[in-house]
């Protein structure tokens, strides 16, 4: 099941404007050119911002996500013709014979199930070509991020063009190690909507990671700092041998 952010007509509708610095695209971009890779799969798609990144530098792109509201607004941008868009989860991506898959931002740590993740893991793992990669971000469990998503850190009114002001922030709604919830509430100034959006992470540490990769086939690279939050997250790089 797909976080109300994502899934809700409304919100999908906002979720661009409420985040737009997505420079932590940047790396992924890179790592699709360090690996030459000409067919890529982008689990977790979302609105399509990473997906339609490659696909106007050629590469062909496969962006899966079960939220279908997400998908529905990723098919209105200019050149989403160039992207094949599925609505569900990895398991429903066929064998593509992919050279890169990517899971961004929280992508990965969403799929907090231990038997949902490691379907996810096979079902990528079906979608690449030997010698395949897999890459994909979690924050490091030993930094505590959680600790700083509260109303205070993370207040905002945003004018999202078309629909007026929109209030927003996250609290933390409950720590069981290691899982997060938190909720995001959502203020629509133009008739008073208040819609919220729960969400829980499952925050893996680095052995947890490496296990599961190796039980579902893969074969890991390399574990490398992220470039926009050093010391705060580690990004695997798996391949399929």
């Amino acid at each position: 099941m797909a976080d109300e952010c994502f899934a809700h007509p409304r919100l999908a509708a906002i979720y661009d404007a409420l985040d737009p610095d997505r420079s932590d695209l940047d790396a992924y971009v890179r790592m699709a050119e360090e690996f030459g890779a000409r067919r890529v799969v982008d689990v977790g798609c979302g609105t399509g911002v990473f997906a339609l990144l490659l696909a106007r530098r050629g590469v062909e792109v496969t962006g899966v996500d079960p939220a279908g509201a997400s998908v529905a607004v990723a098919r209105t941008k200019p050149g989403a013709d160039a992207v094949r868009w599925i609505r569900g989860d990895a398991t429903a991506l066929p064998p593509s014979q992919a050279d890169l898959a990517t899971m961004t931002a929280n992508v990965a740590q969403a799929v907090a199930d231990p038997g949902g993740w490691r379907e996810t893991l096979r079902g990528v793992h079906a979608a690449l070509r030997p010698g395949g990669r897999l890459v994909f971000e979690t924050r490091d469990p030993a930094r505590q991020v959680w600790q700083e998503w509260t109303r205070e850190h993370s207040y905002a009114v945003t004018e999202v063009p078309g629909v007026g002001a929109v209030e927003s922030w996250v609290e933390l709604t409950s720590v069981d190690d290691p899982l997060v919830s938190f909720r995001w509430t959502y203020v629509f100034a133009a008739d008073g909507a208040v819609l919220t959006s729960d969400s829980t992470l499952r925050f893996r540490g680095r052995a947890e990671v490496a296990a599961d990769l190796s039980a579902c086939g893969y074969a890991l690279q390399d574990v490398r700092d992220a470039p926009d939050r050093p010391g705060r997250e580690l990004v695997f790089v798996a391949r399929r041998p």
